[in-house]
């Protein structure tokens, strides 16, 4: 098998691509051929060691993709050699093979793509844990996604819609609101030229958004909190601008609005029987049309340093997703 090994986490410049062992499984973990693996913002943070999680050195990165199990360890009943599958393990898909613990694959059904597979799992989780289990969104409210364009922002865009909520999609560029439309927002906000709360009072004539999902901080995220509509929910996913924002207490209670922090991560973890449910009705939308990852483009394998600096000029619209050559 060949890899992208991260030997020394001091960026992704210190990558190398190398032939190693394929391992055979241990108990409870199967072998998988990868076909696709998505890039997501915590795989830059990880070669950076900038990351929560910390794996021991030397690793592989790629959090996140799909590919054909080959062999299965001791113990794992649930999948078999051949099965199509989709994981989100944190480690391991930048290369051609990888083991990941059994209990983590998702099975996929027939005719699911593996390019939609490999960007599936981290984006559609996380946006569902928000928006149907943290907000309890209701249908006809008003949803604000921030950063609407990237993998994140787009999921929540589908998801709210295919809740029957209102969707405004704020993003940076006239190009990136266009494609949040094409998806289903019914209105957009292009926040480096308009007023961010100007535009949403116009948009809600004054009474400001439900529910906001704010993958983003930074500057944007005191604006958008003061325009929350009363008994607001504000989602904290995480913050890809950078800096981790400070809100005001006061804010929260003048609005009697809620400040509510999003960690899929330990929600699986900790609630392994609801994050399941979550997937089944995720994988039911797929199959219904409801959702369905944006792709902004495939690239090899042996492209990936090119992809994380597409990534990293912040012009990536959904989802990169690495293919391997079959």
């Amino acid at each position: 098998m060949h890899a992208w090994l991260c030997e020394n986490p001091v960026g992704v410049e210190a990558l190398t691509w190398k032939e190693l062992p394929t391992p055979t499984p241990k108990a409870g973990e199967v072998l998988i051929k990868i076909e696709a693996a998505s890039l997501n913002f915590p795989d830059l943070l990880i070669v950076q060691n900038k990351y929560q999680m910390k794996p021991p050195l030397p690793f592989v990165p790629g959090s996140e993709y799909a590919g054909t199990i080959e062999a299965v360890g001791e113990g794992v009943k649930h999948l078999q050699v051949g099965q199509a599958v989709a994981c989100l393990s944190g480690t391991g898909g930048f290369g051609t093979h990888t083991i990941a613990p059994a209990m983590l694959c998702m099975p996929l059904p027939p005719h699911f793509p593996m390019v939609d597979a490999a960007a599936f799992i981290m984006i559609y989780a996380t946006s569902h844990h928000a928006l149907v289990d943290r907000a309890a969104l209701k249908a006809g409210e008003t949803v604000l996604v921030l950063g609407a364009a990237g993998g994140v922002g787009t999921s929540a865009i589908q998801i709210a819609k295919a809740m029957g909520a209102r969707v405004i999609a704020a993003a940076s560029t006239d190009e990136k609101c266009a494609l949040c439309r094409s998806i289903g927002a019914d209105e957009t906000i292009n926040y480096s030229t308009d007023n961010l709360r100007d535009a949403l009072k116009t948009l809600t004539g004054g009474k400001g958004p439900d529910v906001i999902y704010d993958p983003v901080g930074g500057d944007f995220a005191e604006p958008a909190f003061r325009s929350i509509a009363w008994r607001g929910r504000y989602l904290v996913i995480g913050f890809a601008a950078g800096p981790i924002p400070a809100l005001p207490f006061n804010l929260a209670l003048l609005k009697g609005a809620s400040i509510v922090g999003v960690f899929w991560g330990d929600f699986t973890r900790r609630e392994p029987q609801a994050s399941m449910a979550a997937m089944a009705e995720l994988a039911q939308w797929y199959a219904q049309g409801k959702i369905k990852p944006v792709i902004d483009r495939t690239m090899p394998m042996a492209d990936l340093k090119a992809a994380y600096a597409h990534m990293g000029s912040r012009g990536v619209m959904g989802k990169l997703v690495m293919v391997n050559a079959s």
